[in-house]
C-alpha cells in the first residue's frame, strides 16, 4: 500500500505515453506503466525515475486487463488516476477506407477504453480523488474540422482515427453523466511529435503531455474537452 496517488498510463512503453508517465512519477505518483509489448515496457520503465511499475496490458484484451486490475487491487487496492492513452491510426484515404479498417481502429481508441474503465472502475471507486483522462485528438472536434482546420493537410487520411476520437469524446460525456464522483476529461496533446505523427508534429511530447498530466493531477472539471489553452470546442 502507498499514500501516494496510483496512475496507470495505457500504452505507456513510448511517446505521449511514456512522457505523461515520467512527468506523473516526477510528481510523486505510483506510475503503472502499461504496455502491450512486456520487454518493450519494462525497457521505458528503467528509464524513468521515480517508482515506475511496468506491466504488460493489451487493451483489446480483456483478459490482460483483468490481471492488471487484479494485481492494481492486491497491491495498492485503489486507483486514483487512469489515463486512456493507447491508440491506433490507419491512414488511409477516406474513399479507401473499409469496414475492418474502421473496426480495427476502433478496436483500440473506443472499444479498448470501455474495457479498462470497466475493468478499472471498482477501483477508482475506492479513491478519495480518482480521476480519469482520456487522450483525444484535436482532429475529433465537428466544430474545427468543418471549419478546415487541420494538422499537416492530410485530413482526408483520417476518416477512421478522428472519427474513433470524436466517439471517445462523447463516452468522456457519457461516463461523466453517469459518474460524477471521478473527474473524467478528455485531452487533446496538440500536434505533437511521435511515430503516431511520424514525428512531423510542431510540439515536443514534453509539451503534448502537459494538459494530461493537469488533468490527471488537479481537474476541478469534468465531462470537458481540453488543450493546454484551456476548452476545445466539440
Amino acid at each position: 500500500m502507498t499514500s501516494n496517488p496510483v496512475a496507470l498510463v495505457t500504452g505507456a512503453n513510448k511517446g505521449l505515453g511514456k512522457e505523461t508517465a515520467r512527468q506523473l512519477a516526477e510528481r510523486g505518483v505510483v506510475v503503472v506503466l502499461g504496455s502491450r509489448d512486456r520487454e518493450r515496457g519494462e525497457e521505458a520503465a528503467r528509464e524513468l525515475a521515480g517508482t515506475v511499475v511496468p506491466m504488460r496490458l493489451d487493451v483489446t484484451d480483456a483478459g490482460s486487463v483483468r490481471e492488471v486490475a487484479g494485481w492494481l487491487e492486491a497491491t495498492y487496492g485503489r486507483l486514483d488516476i487512469l489515463v486512456n492513452n493507447a491508440g491506433a491510426v490507419v491512414d488511409q484515404l477516406a474513399e479507401r477506407t473499409t469496414a475492418a479498417e474502421m473496426r480495427q481502429t476502433y478496436e483500440v481508441n473506443v472499444f479498448g477504453v470501455v474495457t479498462v474503465v470497466h475493468a478499472m472502475l471498482p477501483l477508482l471507486n475506492r479513491s478519495a480523488e480518482p480521476r480519469v483522462v482520456n487522450v483525444s485528438s484535436t482532429t475529433a472536434s465537428m466544430s474545427l474540422t468543418s471549419g478546415g482546420t487541420d494538422f499537416g493537410g492530410d485530413a482526408g487520411l483520417r476518416m477512421a482515427y478522428s472519427s474513433s476520437k470524436a466517439a471517445l469524446n462523447m463516452l468522456t460525456v457519457q461516463y461523466a453523466k453517469a459518474l460524477p464522483h471521478i473527474r473524467i476529461n478528455a485531452a487533446t496533446p496538440g500536434y505533437t511529435a511521435t511515430d503516431m505523427t511520424r514525428h512531423r508534429g510542431t510540439r515536443t511530447v514534453a509539451e503534448g503531455a502537459r494538459v494530461i498530466v493537469d488533468l490527471a493531477l488537479t481537474a476541478d472539471t469534468t465531462g470537458g474537452f481540453f488543450n493546454d489553452r484551456g476548452r476545445v470546442p466539440w
